[in-house]
């Protein structure tokens, strides 16, 4: 095919830099490299502390060492990147243009829903008046494979629809990996439902489990706060582990959606700009938007393991020992009455 000039397509992460070019490639390269360092030891650190827990991991766990997992996966795109930018053309070939994107809207998508799953998975416990067990293997392994088939499915139109095509840009032949969709409607239609079943319906169903597990706990409290008798005998405990979870879970859920926004974002206004050639959106805008999501890789794993694993956490990074103070644990009890009800109260001690 002869190169051409079109301003519809856009070349994502292949660009021709012209002056300072050096300069511009040495930084992008330097912020790419700490992203993909750092994430690769959160993760890492991640997946050994979670891996080191005493006993077997409950369900809730295997989700999240699925995040990071996941979170690894969507770095894994960096090194590729970082060589387009220095080649200002794409020469990796066909196949990694049709995997690169897909790849990295898998992992994301993959995140979210486990995100997703922990949280729902907790509330149901919860209401199912059944303390947290170890579960099947069989279980997870289902749970899991459902979760990265749903993913590989929704997101199977960018590995269709990624190709290699030649532009002229400044003056000279360059090679692109872009995103042609058969139509503007079917692309449209395609992001719209994206959006909505992978963002939309998994936010509000950790926004919701969140608001049902703390209305719960407020409860609980009240109860307590009232002089509530409390009874040893034929109750369920729910430790105050599973409102750490969620309460972090929700952090995640905002930092994702801080983080990601932008991106999805950008790639609507490309989409825009399709319709409207006069808004120009320039490859290099895109490179540090991209950038940016990237460092969420990052900030899952701090995030969660500052909550869940701080001394630990310490005695990794920083060779500090833990810290020995006694820590105060705070246990949600539905006790059974003879009448068949059921009464939730707190214990801290």
């Amino acid at each position: 095919m002869p190169p051409r000039r079109n301003t519809s397509l856009f070349p994502f992460f292949t660009e021709v830099k012209g002056a300072n070019r050096v300069a511009l490639t040495v930084l992008e390269t330097a912020v790419l490299g700490s992203v993909f360092v750092l994430a690769l030891a959160a993760n890492g650190a991640a997946i050994r502390l979670l891996a080191r827990r005493k006993g077997p991991l409950r369900l809730s766990g295997c989700l999240v060492l699925n995040l990071f997992c996941a979170d690894l996966l969507f770095v894994s795109a960096i090194p590729p990147i970082a060589v387009v930018r220095w080649t200002e053309s794409w020469a990796l070939g066909e196949a990694l243009c049709h995997l690169l994107f897909y790849l990295m809207s898998l992992s994301g998508t993959v995140t979210l829903l486990s995100l997703a799953a922990v949280s729902l998975e907790r509330l149901l416990s919860i209401l199912r008046l059944r303390p947290a067990r170890p579960c099947r293997r069989r279980l997870v392994a289902a749970v899991l494979a459902l979760i990265w088939a749903f993913a590989a499915l929704a997101t199977l139109p960018l590995s269709l629809f990624f190709t290699v095509r030649p532009i002229l840009a400044q003056g000279r032949e360059v090679y692109i990996c872009t995103l042609m969709w058969p139509s503007t409607a079917g692309e449209i239609s395609w992001d719209v439902c994206f959006a909505f079943v992978v963002f939309l319906v998994p936010g509000l169903v950790i926004v919701i489990s969140y608001s049902k597990i703390l209305q719960i706990a407020k409860a609980s409290r009240r109860r307590l706060d009232a002089g509530m008798a409390y009874s040893v005998s034929s109750h369920i405990r729910i430790s105050r582990q599973d409102f750490k979870l969620l309460r972090t879970l929700f952090v995640l859920m905002i930092s994702f959606f801080v983080m990601w926004s932008p991106i999805i974002v950008t790639i609507l206004l490309i989409l825009v700009q399709e319709l409207k050639p006069e808004l120009n959106i320039v490859p290099t805008f895109f490179f540090w938007v991209m950038a940016f999501t990237f460092s969420n890789s990052v900030v899952n794993p701090v995030l969660y393991n500052v909550a869940h694993f701080k001394h630990e956490w310490r005695r990794i990074f920083f060779c500090c020992p833990g810290s020995s103070r006694r820590k105060t644990v705070t246990d949600t009890t539905l006790r059974h009455h003879n009448n068949g009800h059921f009464t939730v109260s707190v214990i801290s001690r």
